[in-house]
């Protein structure tokens, strides 16, 4: 071997036995460095035992992380660690930390790099190289070695949130090489985005509410959720804190009652700070309950026992202006998600070193321990405190000369719902419950100021803004203005607030939200709808603890009393709600209460527990008129309940749905009975049910009896074939007072098609509105319908969609049409299989017939020549159709011209349909040129907006502005011809 060879081997070897020496090196400073972290206790004081413990288990989340997946085969390359605020997030990355330098985890990484957001926040310039290099045990640090084998490496990146950057930088325009000096930003999203070393592998924890600014930088990371306590732990650890206390027992009772501040203590530091909190106010003297009330309540003891007051002093208390700064400062870090008060921050809102000592000694703030002047509170809810408290001591900002930033605009906040803006929720809720008037002494004594109440009255201003916008009021947001006026426990200012919101829709799923909601409604004076959800979880909760039986019935009560307290409530729907007996009865104790003057109470898709369906209430209730019981399982009991209401002379219902409610045929025996009996009900919806021909055979009956009042009545989908249509057909013959039958969605072919139209020729039938869509006829019965409209003069509307009339049924009809003693005058023939060739009988039906204002041929295939020939007739100054739908008939720009033409003439067409056509942009400008000028009548224009392209909508946004009387949709709807039975 040649000299310079083993020379060569030797350098080699050396280099080898130096890196392995720095290695060593490094795991050595690391293991130091993040000892002294992880052995600390926390700054709050809960057990070193209690949180180690905690991070153990984490640890098992991370442990195999990165290990090959069996089904790729591959190693993930990013680990996204999720946590809620204070959850441990960081604690358990100096763990992993320590147990890396010791060996004991991540074996595959030859080196792992710490990184962490609130320090790279505070960087300007570097290169990747000397970011990395900061916590090298020498000044020479061997990176180009290092980073030549990306696949070893791991970069952790702790605290993404606390990363004050837009990472808005083009992909093409990040680097990849890491000796180069770029913005720090710049850097960490060229790592995050896998454009810097593709091959290495990223930790990055990040909180829930920052992961929407995270995600789209990432490329398939697999997400690990940090284990929040369980309801049993959290259970266990307030006993355990609280264990030898007389009270402890009563006081896990409040927590668990308080969902909200329960929730909270999913947090261990959350957890440790509620009990320390209760054990401070029993010590002197408080109540538990009253404490554990509200969060506001709770979290207020909690700030103000830390500035502790001796002789009437307090030592460390800071003056009012730096409270001020420093509840800006939470403000302003709330609103941004920044949760970190650097010196450019400090110095934005006027605090010096001095004034954060203040809070530093009262342990509101901490400082950090790795990164120099930058300071962050103990906790995310202690931060939204000082948040809250902002808006109550912020100048008044009415007549102000300058624009107030966002995190001052009170109508903003309040616009904010938790789904969307869930880092505004609980400083929202804050806000609120400051201003109740305890918590207001208990601030005032506390930090010797005063506080001006003149929010609750811009407060106030605000909802009522809200409440006059019609985007508003969703369930979401009204939930989330419930808890809000919940914290404040304040009747006057809730009833006031109540009464700016007449319709409120909420969802009852956890006993906190019937106290919430409860609390509101019983408050409330002004409402005219409630929508109502109640989960089948409701039923677990309360019988899981029969102690809360009271005050859940109280709960109810208190909810239910809105029915009476309310003068102006006329609505009230329950959806997809599970009742149980307690419910039931509370529920019709206040339908009977002479004070309630509902109308209309919907039971839509209830589940009724125990048996507990009853109507007894109806007769009780004058002025309730309309019942509504769609998607409910009617039970034998319920249903005879129902009837037996129904019989009883002082039942006011005149309005009967009971759609989808899995009727049999017995049970039309009931209902037969009770129509002969009831003199007032006159709608009656069956549809949807398994009545067959046996049980609309009892219904006729009833129809057949002179004393049966019903008017309008829905069989649609009830199982009805030709058999029933006999029945039928003699009950229409011998009924005075029927006017409106639908009969859709049965098989009645044209056999049964036969028997109603023969019923139709008698002048003793009174219909006036007759829908047989879907009947699954043909030509041949529309031959007999052509021929009993003949002799039949009270018919003014027949539905015959969907059935297969083709071209030669619809000329029988159109026949028909073109008597002048025809009375019909609106006619529905969707879908029923028809061309261009039946237009020519149409015209003439159209321009012969007066009576006929409403003509339905969508999902018709007539195509611009069907149209084209159509145009006659809404050109001829005879044809009086108001209405017309040419929905999905293959039209395109071909046709345009000639509606254009007719549109102009025609001085009675209001409304038209030409969504799902094809119409294109030169079909759309012909339109417009008439559409636009004060000669075109037309008030409705259906058409699909969102389909054509940006020169056509330009021309649409131009007729908009030329004539704003005419409304254009894309989701046209037939109002007024037809959907009677499914919308009363």
């Amino acid at each position: 071997m040649k000299s310079e060879d083993v020379e060569a081997i030797k350098e080699d070897h050396g280099d080898e036995e130096a890196m392995l020496g720095d290695r060593a090196d490094y795991r050595t400073q690391i293991k130091e460095k993040f000892c002294i972290t992880w052995n600390k206790t926390s700054l709050l004081g809960e057990s070193a035992d209690f949180n180690y413990g905690i991070t153990q288990k984490n640890r098992k989340l991370l442990e195999h992380a990165f290990d090959v997946n069996v089904k790729t085969h591959k190693m993930p390359k990013i680990v996204l660690l999720l946590g809620a605020a204070g959850i441990g997030k960081t604690t358990l990355l100096r763990k992993v930390m320590v147990d890396w330098a010791e060996g004991n985890l991540y074996h595959q990484f030859t080196y792992v790099f710490y990184l962490n957001g609130r320090e790279i926040s505070q960087l300007k310039e570097r290169s990747f190289a000397q970011l990395i290099s900061k916590d090298w045990p020498s000044t020479e640090i061997p990176i180009e070695k290092i980073l030549s084998q990306p696949s070893s490496i791991l970069f952790i990146i702790d605290s993404f949130d606390e990363l004050n950057f837009a990472f808005e930088e083009p992909e093409f325009a990040l680097c990849g090489d890491w000796t180069q000096e770029h913005p720090v930003s710049f850097l960490m999203s060229s790592l995050l985005r896998k454009v810097m070393l593709p091959e290495s592998f990223l930790l990055v924890t990040t909180r829930i509410t920052t992961l929407n600014r995270l995600h789209p930088l990432l490329k398939k990371p697999l997400s690990v959720r940090l284990k929040e306590l369980c309801k049993n732990a959290r259970m266990d650890y307030i006993h355990q804190f609280l264990k030898g206390k007389t009270w402890a027992t009563n006081a896990a009772r409040s927590i668990r009652k308080n969902a909200r501040l329960f929730s909270m203590c999913r947090i261990p530091l959350v957890c440790w700070l509620v009990c320390t909190s209760l054990k401070q106010q029993v010590e002197k003297g408080g109540s538990v309950a009253e404490t554990c009330q509200t969060t506001t309540a709770l979290f207020t003891c909690y700030i103000c026992s830390l500035f502790p007051r001796v002789d009437g002093h307090s030592a460390n208390l800071p003056n009012e202006t730096v409270l001020r700064s420093l509840c800006q400062a939470a403000a302003n870090g709330i609103w941004t998600m920044t949760h970190v008060l650097y010196r450019d921050s400090l110095r934005k809102h006027e605090l010096t070193r001095s004034d954060i000592s203040v809070f530093l000694e009262a342990n509101v703030l901490q400082k950090d321990t790795e990164c120099e002047n930058c300071y962050v509170f103990t906790h995310l809810h202690v931060q939204e405190f000082f948040a809250a408290m902002f808006y109550l001591l912020r100048d008044n900002l009415e007549g102000v000369d300058y624009p107030f930033q966002l995190f001052e605009n009170l109508n903003v906040l309040l616009q904010s719902e938790h789904y969307h803006h869930p880092h505004l929720a609980q400083m929202k809720c804050f806000l609120f419950g400051l201003l109740n008037k305890d918590r207001i002494k208990q601030l005032e004594e506390t930090f010797n100021i005063t506080i001006s109440l003149e929010i609750k009255k811009e407060l106030l201003q605000c909802l009522e803004l809200l409440g006059n916008d019609d985007s508003f009021p969703s369930q979401l947001r009204l939930e989330d203005l419930f808890h809000c006026l919940y914290e404040i426990q304040d009747e006057v200012f809730t009833t006031q607030a109540m009464s700016y919101f007449p319709k409120v829709t909420i969802k009852i799923s956890e006993e906190i939200n019937l106290l919430v909601f409860s609390f509101c409604l019983k408050l409330s004076e002004c409402l005219q709808t409630i929508k109502l959800t109640v989960t089948a979880l409701l039923d677990t909760i309360f019988h899981s603890y029969p102690t809360y039986v009271d005050r859940v019935t109280h709960g109810w009560q208190d909810l239910f009393s809105a029915l009476h307290n309310n003068e102006d409530l006329r609505e009230l729907c329950l959806y997809d709600s599970t009742f149980d007996e307690l419910m039931m009865n509370i529920l019709s104790q206040e339908l009977r209460h002479p004070n309630c003057k509902l109308q209309k109470l919907v039971l839509r898709a209830v589940n009724f527990l125990d048996y507990s369906q009853d109507f007894s209430f109806l007769p009780h209730n004058q002025n309730l008129i309309h019942l509504d019981l769609k998607d409910m399982d009617m039970q034998d009991k319920g249903l005879k309940s129902l009837c037996d209401a129904l019989k009883c002379l002082t039942c006011e219902l005149q309005k009967l749905r009971l759609t989808c409610c899995d009727l049999k045929p017995i049970h039309c025996l009931h209902l037969s009975e009770a129509l002969i009996r009831n003199k007032r009900l006159v709608f009656l919806n069956l549809s949807t049910n398994n009545l067959s021909d046996d049980g609309v055979k009892l219904l006729c009956k009833a129809l057949e009896h002179p004393d049966c009042c019903l008017e309008r009545l829905s069989l649609a989908n009830s199982g009805l074939t030709k058999v029933g249509c006999e029945d039928l057909s003699l009950a229409l013959i011998s009924n005075k007072r029927l006017t409106h039958l639908c009969l859709a969605d049965n098989f009645l072919g044209d056999d049964g098609i036969t028997l109603i139209s023969d019923a139709l020729k008698y002048p003793q039938c009174t219909l006036k509105s007759l829908v047989l869509r879907s009947c699954h006829f043909t030509p041949l019965g529309s031959e007999y319908l052509s021929t009993s409209l003949l002799h039949n003069k009270s018919l003014t509307h027949l539905d015959l969609g969907s059935n297969s009339l083709q071209d030669s049924g619809a000329k029988l009809l159109f026949h028909v049409l073109q008597q002048r003693t025809c009375n019909l005058q609106e006619l529905e023939l969707m879908g029923c299989i028809l061309t261009s060739e039946c237009c020519v009988d149409l015209v003439s039906a159209l321009v012969n017939n007066p009576n006929l204002c409403s003509l339905q041929l969508g999902n018709n295939n007539l195509k611009d020549t069907g149209v084209h020939i159509l145009c006659d007739a809404l050109r001829n100054p005879n044809c009086n159709i108001q209405r017309l739908g040419l929905e999905h008939c293959g039209l395109t720009s071909a046709c345009c011209q000639d509606l254009s033409t007719s549109l102009h003439g025609n001085q009675k067409l209001l409304r038209i349909n030409l969504t799902k056509n094809t119409l294109g942009y030169e079909g759309i400008r012909n339109l417009c040129e008439v559409l636009g000028s004060p000669e075109c009548k037309l008030e409705v224009l259906g058409l699909d907006k969102e389909k054509v392209d940006e020169k056509a909508k330009k021309l649409l946004e131009a007729v908009r502005v030329n004539n704003p009387l005419l409304v254009i949709k894309s989701h046209y709807d037939n109002e007024g011809s037809g959907c009677w039975w499914q919308y009363f």
